[in-house]
């Protein structure tokens, strides 16, 4: 093969691409380089991390959980059904996608809180939601369900409707076609859904701190966590933060290799 010189356009290309990658990698190496030089391990425990971090896994888990248990259904319908303001729902649903934070922080306080819209019943039936656990799980699940619903409606519309038809020919009913049929078939996708949806809710910060606040052992996650710590111990925040990335970079990688094997 011949070398080519670069043209004018390559090389702007080029240098802009560098400048880019370099924007992206270089805060994440110079977060793992502080971490190991200040050696946040030693400092972690005593700053609260193995509460926030028993914490954190323990409500994402509670999380994920719900989300494909009342997801699954949702999805299943916007992929296989056609109605009448499918598209607008489409849309409600992912609007917390792009929803500032505190937002969707306030919006929870504003059904949920004290003085929202389900407060006085809640407080007949002797419920507090604000400032508890609880308020953590519906904070993660308001934010990280519409990446599992958007990727199992996904899946679900992958299966031919060539295969639906010739299972109900063999005689499958609606129950049979979901159970037997399209579940299995669009199981990765759905499982790529719900790895992509738990990373973002272990990551959840700006409406945890508003509906749920940042109590040591209660509700103080591990982003709660590097906030409440920043100023007075750094080592053990941005150990915090190392440990967060390298949760998200193991989700990626198994989202993405559940993605191709499901194509």
């Amino acid at each position: 093969m011949r070398w080519r010189r670069p043209s004018g356009f390559g090389c702007l290309l080029g240098g802009l691409s560098a400048v880019g990658l370099l924007f992206l990698f270089v805060p994440l190496l110079v977060l793992l380089g502080r971490a190991l030089a200040l050696r946040g391990w030693e400092q972690a425990p005593a700053a609260g991390m193995p509460q926030a971090l028993a914490l954190s896994f323990a409500t994402t888990a509670v999380t994920t959980l719900l989300t494909v248990l009342f997801g699954t259904p949702l999805a299943y319908l916007l992929a296989r059904r056609r109605f009448r303001g499918r598209r607008a729902l489409e849309l409600l649903i992912e609007l917390p996608i792009v929803l500032p934070p505190a937002v969707a922080g306030l919006a929870l306080l504003a059904a949920f809180g004290r003085r929202g819209l389900f407060g006085p019943l809640l407080e007949t039936l002797g419920i507090a939601l604000p400032f508890t656990t609880a308020a953590v799980v519906m904070a993660q699940i308001f934010v990280s369900a519409p990446f599992f619903i958007r990727a199992a409606q996904i899946g679900f519309e992958a299966v031919g409707e060539d295969l639906a038809d010739a299972a109900r020919v063999d005689g499958a009913d609606e129950r049979g076609l979901f159970w037997r049929l399209m579940l299995p078939l669009a199981s990765r996708a759905l499982a790529a859904g719900a790895v992509t949806s738990a990373a973002r809710a272990l990551g959840e910060f700006g409406a945890t701190i508003l509906f749920a606040g940042s109590i040591q052992g209660r509700t103080q996650t591990m982003p709660l966590l590097i906030y409440n710590v920043l100023e007075r111990d750094l080592g053990a925040a941005l150990w915090t933060g190392v440990i967060l990335v390298g949760v998200a970079l193991l989700a990626l990688l198994a989202a993405g290799w559940l993605r191709r094997a499901a194509a």
